[in-house]
């Protein structure tokens, strides 16, 4: 398991570039269409992902594994699941809430030979 990126919807993904990227400092490293772009800060190893399409989606940890459906039979007991793993472009991905009630994002890119750098 792997942190790699801090989800960050967006409602404007114009505007958010330019706070992250053109005040923060960020790097863009790829973008997916106009809805979603990754930035990375130097000497980091987590990048932020800003992504429009659901602009009322929670912020949070994305981490990445191996299999996610392996993930989901094997998960702690006190994760609980908030969305079962489903098929995403070049993966699954799954939503769950940790006993705090944050959502942890949970995917992988296990149909894909290409992972964003």
């Amino acid at each position: 398991m792997k942190l790699e990126f801090l989800f960050v919807p967006t409602s404007d993904l114009t505007a958010s570039l330019a706070l992250y990227r053109d005040h923060l400092g960020f790097t863009e490293v790829w973008r997916e269409g106009d809805a979603t772009a990754a930035l990375a800060l130097a000497d980091s190893g987590v990048q932020i992902m800003l992504d429009a399409n659901d602009p009322d989606a929670p912020v949070g940890p994305l981490f990445v594994v191996d299999d996610v459906k392996t993930f989901h039979a094997e998960r702690p007991e006190n994760l609980g699941v908030v969305e079962e793993p489903s098929e995403i472009p070049g993966g699954f991905l799954a939503l769950y809430q940790d006993p705090g009630g944050a959502i942890i994002y949970v995917m992988d890119q296990s149909t894909d030979s290409e992972i964003p750098a």
